[in-house]
């Protein structure tokens, strides 16, 4: 099965240490044979001045037995572990670094030298023979990576820019009997500071950490929790941008946090390795180490959406959602966004490509933050619809997205270029991809505004994708919000 598994049939001896229960009388017969010899004139140590010199000392091997002609001599314990080691390393292939570990034990055993000096000597050969690796850095510069097993100081520098996520939400379901049911939940998730403008401080984090939240704060590096509010969703990338007021962050705590370092997941390899940082389980900040898996992985989640992922095997447990994949370097390479839960699985996380992620960030840090209105307040689309999800994408060749089935009249819908039979699959310039998600933004909305939605219409046979404003009705006291 294995190349090596013909070694027994080769002239090696795989020695153990000597036993030493023979006792003195074996020493005692040993020591009349040899006054025998040297009696009749055969010096065993010039017979084997040869043999040490090759391992480079001058050891004598008088008091030995020298049977057939003094050709062959017992090895002591350590010349035995010499020959174990060399011979072990010729059959297996090893490279001179295998070989030299050998002779470096047999020559500090022979020439007296301490134990500490020769596994100091191995060891840095050892690491000689490791090859180094690099990746660029920020400044143009090649940096070592993956030679060291601590990274404290890594996450020292990368801390200050991670923050939790926790807020209060609305979870519908439906009960044994089938009927629609709603109960709150609270929940925590991660997030990464990518930016800051005038007014806000702004943070990175995934679609699906905030989707009905009601109530969000973050904690930052101090401990210090703020309220924030939803300023940008994309349900597609499942990525969203989340504002703090940054007159509601006191003086000390901006002392002690920073912007992250932005990286390149373009030049990942696989075997890299990487941190990631999150607030695990709600517990707070932690920290786990790991590998790049495997690249360009391609998922698809329970909505059907199938998104490419940088796999990792570092621990990704839940409430990590949001948080920084970093490389060695401390920059940012990727938003920690799921992991493989089963008996079956371990060390499958995922993470989204910064590279990839980076232009849909920079849209969504440009929306206006959206804070809930009264209901009273929200804008109406006046249509009734249906979602069409990835089962019916593809039993119908149709878009993922919510399908308007019904135009009510005298609605906003009404007076723009929508039509019945359009699947709409942006608001605002966000991704929606059921009807729950478009209801949950309309909340953001007052009425009276105008908002572009990205439709797919179906010309031709085919589906074209191309824009419509509607400017926002007023909700019917008696009706759901459409």
């Amino acid at each position: 099965m294995y190349e090596n598994d013909n070694r027994e049939k080769n002239t090696v001896n795989w020695t153990t240490p000597s036993d030493n229960s023979s006792g003195y009388a074996a020493r005692e017969e040993e020591s009349r044979q040899n006054e025998s010899r040297q009696e009749q004139g055969w010096n065993t140590a010039s017979q084997n001045s040869g043999a040490a010199n090759s391992y480079s000392g001058n050891a004598s091997f008088q008091g030995q037995p020298a049977p057939d002609g003094g050709r062959h001599h017992k090895k002591s314990g350590w010349a035995k572990k010499a020959a174990g080691i060399t011979a072990a390393a010729v059959l297996f292939g090893a490279v001179s670094g295998g070989v030299m570990t050998g002779v470096n034990y047999v020559g500090a055993a022979m020439t007296g030298l301490t134990n500490e000096t020769a596994q100091a000597e191995t060891q840095a050969q050892l690491q000689q023979a490791v090859p180094a690796v690099t990746t660029p850095g920020t400044d143009g510069q090649n940096t070592p990576v993956s030679t060291v097993n601590d990274v404290s100081s890594i996450v020292d520098a990368a801390m200050p820019s991670i923050v939790a996520i926790n807020d209060t939400m609305t979870i519908e379901q439906r009960d044994f009997f089938g009927m629609p049911q709603t109960y709150t939940a609270q929940s925590s998730g991660s997030g990464i500071i990518v930016g800051q403008n005038d007014t806000e401080l702004l943070i990175a984090t995934n679609n699906h950490v905030v989707s009905g939240a009601e109530d969000l704060t973050v904690t930052f590096v101090d401990d210090k929790a703020v309220s924030a509010a939803v300023k940008g969703t994309d349900s597609a990338t499942d990525l969203a941008i989340i504002a703090v007021q940054l007159s509601d962050i006191e003086n000390d705590t901006m002392s002690k946090i920073k912007v992250a370092t932005i990286g390149s997941s373009d030049d990942l390899k696989v075997g890299q390795q990487v941190i990631a940082i999150g607030n695990a389980l709600g517990y707070g900040q932690s920290v786990t180490v790991g590998y790049v898996s495997a690249l360009d992985r391609e998922i698809t989640d329970e909505n059907g959406i199938t998104r490419t992922f940088i796999q990792t095997d570092a621990a990704i447990n839940p409430g990590n959602s949001g948080g920084a994949l970093l490389d060695m370097n401390g920059n940012l390479i990727g938003i920690n966004a799921a992991k493989t839960a089963s008996t079956e699985v371990e060390g499958m996380g995922f993470a989204i490509p910064i590279s990839k992620a980076q232009e849909i960030l920079n849209n969504l840090m440009t929306k206006q933050t959206r804070v809930e209105v009264p209901v009273e307040e929200q804008g109406y689309l006046g249509i009734q619809c249906i979602n069409i999800d990835s089962a019916s994408s593809q039993q119908f060749g149709m878009p993922i997205g919510v399908y308007v089935y019904k135009i009510m009249e005298d609605g906003a819908a009404a007076n723009s270029d929508l039509r019945e039979k359009d699947i709409i699959t942006k608001f605002d310039g966000q991704s929606v991809s059921n009807k729950e998600e478009l209801v949950q933004m309309l909340t953001y909305y007052k009425s009276g505004t105008t908002v572009t939605l990205t439709v797919q219409s179906l010309t031709d046979g085919a589906y074209v994708e191309h824009e419509v404003e509607i400017t926002l009705g007023s909700r019917p006291a008696d009706e759901a919000n459409q």
